[in-house]
């Protein structure tokens, strides 16, 4: 039967299982997918900006061109195409082959995992390091990993991986608990073989528990919370049509897809734009374990595992608090085959404490308080032993947040020492980075924007500052690419302000947007590793591009086994003008990771983010019209 697409009214809609389906048949009449092909990779190929921004909604002209862009992977040759097939027209609008010794392979799939047990079973020099161990291979479950790029020539263009062996006590046991250390397999994924195995040394298996969901290792209930309620009697202040949706002075889109999860779309404010495109575009996790058998782990959970294709159904009263809107999430399996993630996307208001208060007691008497509300925009996603929650908020101030929430089970060693935490009785966790890369395309107040980065600066004691109390606030316009790779100092408040030359608010300045930063720890891995080439986006926590469509990804389109230098670091070497252009600003944030004893055996929630604050946007305080709560909520 033939899918039946139809008609979207807007080039940003969410696909949808029809468009899915279609795009599939299309690739099976062209011979491009057959029973021993699959999908690495598919997604909505937006419009470039352009046309979105040019798009009138409404109107009758020609219907949207809708265009996914779908990654295939031959799983016995391993050869790999890049495709485009238009749902609408149904007919492949282009394709390459690639070359994976220059581009990098295309992302993992889990058909080429989940058989990874049966492999690691059938080579000798594994189960005989096993048996060497007394250990039964039948209890060991495997953890394949993305393998990296590393001095090994005869990798050079083949798929591979990497595995370690976790010990598993039984069907609800946790593994992650019983790392089988000193050892490790590299594996060749088209020839679903092991390549070599590498039995550093005999390390005992750790015998603590990771069964965080047993009664015996929780203790007894803590039995003096009592429940907290989130009620709105007259209703959600938020109204949700497809995927658009307007709070307050909010006006916005979302979307959703398997290597970024979620996005924001043309986010505005009392009718004003200021994000055209939000996304965390990439993330990796380097460890900073050397050991022979440990120095490759680096994983880039966005490029090479399309992680959010994991994404949790989320549960109320538990994921989400309150009066909830969820939407499903349609992504494509590895067949091809539409598939849908029911509640992958929770939205919610929720009460942020004081927006603004002040009680006059000199010449008014006046009193006043506001309340902070949020809308809230979330996923979370399991990805191995980790769990990450990402939170768009939106303020009735004008400020934007995004949140990073990790959690889950420390990946485990059974090595502590220089480079990792003893958690546990015998169980280490190598030392960590959580390394985001957020790309956020602005539009604040248009088009043609810039960045200033602004800095507090001290005034020495002297003529003019006779008593050396002064600073004052120092301004630098990033004006090229080279110059816009900057990092955060919080000795001196650094935040970057994007701005619109064009636009004057009431004091005569340029409207602008801050990036408030963290001020943490950018990649710490050394300059001349493997990493620091492959993860060159984060060994900066700014930079600064020109817009254009094909510049998506900050570490490339093909991260799975890239030798490096791809994405941002490649794009920048021509040193762009981005002084007054139509720019997109990337963050690099994240988290340092020391694990703790209390991280297990499992991890309370780890936070990490960034705020976007309105700054000269607007011409006074944006919420004063928020009106009081009514005088029986304030008793």
């Amino acid at each position: 039967m033939t899918a039946t697409v139809s008609r979207v009214t807007h080039p940003l809609e969410m696909p949808t299982e029809a468009e899915y389906a279609a795009v599939r048949e299309v690739l099976v009449e062209a011979d491009l997918l057959t029973d021993r092909v699959r999908y690495c990779f598919a997604d909505l190929e937006e419009p470039p900006k352009a046309e979105v921004l040019a798009f009138t909604p409404g109107s009758t002209g020609r219907a949207v061109d809708r265009r996914f862009r779908v990654v295939l992977l031959d799983l016995d040759s391993g050869r790999s195409w890049d495709t485009v097939v238009s749902a609408t027209r149904r007919e492949v609008v282009s394709g390459r082959e690639l070359d994976p010794a220059r581009e990098g392979q295309p992302p993992i799939i889990d058909s080429e995992f989940e058989p990874m047990d049966d492999i690691l079973r059938a080579d000798a020099r594994w189960t005989d390091a096993l048996a060497a161990r007394g250990i039964d291979p039948m209890t060991v479950r495997a953890v394949p990993l993305s393998a990296g790029v590393y001095d090994y020539p005869d990798e050079v263009g083949r798929r591979m991986a990497r595995a370690f062996g976790f010990r598993q006590d039984g069907p609800d046991d946790h593994p992650w608990a019983h790392p089988i250390d000193g050892l490790v397999a590299y594996v060749d994924l088209t020839h679903r073989s092991v390549d070599r195995v590498i039995d550093q040394q005999h390390v005992a298996v750790p015998e603590v528990s990771g069964n965080f969901q047993d009664p015996a290792v929780q203790g007894p209930p803590l039995d003096s919370l009592k429940p907290i309620e989130i009620t709105q009697p007259e209703g959600r202040s938020f109204t949700v049509e497809g995927n658009h949706v307007r709070w307050g002075k909010w006006d916005l889109r979302y979307g959703f897809n398997e290597r970024e999860g979620l996005t924001l779309h043309q986010v505005a404010f009392d009718g004003r734009p200021i994000v055209h495109r939000a996304s965390v575009a990439e993330m990796v996790v380097p460890y900073a374990d050397p050991a022979p058998v440990r120095f490759w782990q680096n994983y880039f959970d966005c490029g090479e595992y399309m992680f959010a294709r994991y994404a949790d159904s989320l549960r109320l009263g538990c994921d989400c608090l309150g009066d909830i809107h969820y939407t499903d999430a349609v992504i494509a399996g590895d067949d091809g085959n539409p598939r849908t993630i029911s509640k992958a996307i929770c939205m919610h208001e929720e009460d942020y404490g004081v927006l603004w208060k002040h009680t006059d007691l000199f010449f008014t008497q006046a009193s006043e308080v506001r309340r902070q509300r949020r809308l809230v925009i979330s996923f979370f996603v399991p990805i191995g032993n980790y769990d990450y929650g990402f939170y768009w908020y939106l303020y009735l101030d004008g400020t934007i947040q995004l949140e990073v929430k990790a959690t889950g089970i420390v990946f485990a060693s059974a090595t502590p020492g220089d480079y990792a935490a003893e958690v546990a009785p015998g169980l280490g966790a190598p030392y960590h980075q959580h390394l985001f890369c957020a790309r956020l395309d602005m539009t604040v107040d248009g088009v043609r924007n810039a960045v200033d980065e602004v800095e507090a600066e001290r005034v020495p004691m002297g003529e003019g500052n006779p008593y050396g109390n002064a600073f004052r606030r120092k301004v630098t316009r990033l004006a090229s690419e080279a110059g816009a790779q900057r990092d955060n100092d919080g000795s001196v408040v650094r935040t970057w302000h994007i701005v619109n030359p064009e636009k004057r608010n009431a004091v005569g300045k340029p409207v602008g947007y801050a990036l408030h930063p963290e001020n943490k720890a950018t990649l710490l891995a050394d300059e001349n590793s493997s990493i620091h080439a492959r993860a060159g986006f984060s060994t900066h926590n700014l930079w600064v591009t020109p817009y254009r469509p094909d510049e998506r990804y900050p570490a490339g389109d093909f991260v799975n086994q890239n030798p490096g230098g791809d994405g941002l670091p490649r794009w920048t070497q021509a040193d762009r003008d981005v002084d007054g252009e139509d720019i997109v600003v990337w963050h690099t944030f994240g988290t340092t990771h020391f694990p703790r004893p209390e991280d297990w055996p499992v991890m309370p929630v780890e936070y990490t983010g960034f705020t976007l604050k309105p700054v000269g946007f607007f011409d006074a305080n944006p919420a004063l019209d928020v009106p009081p709560n009514p005088g029986r909520s304030c008793h």
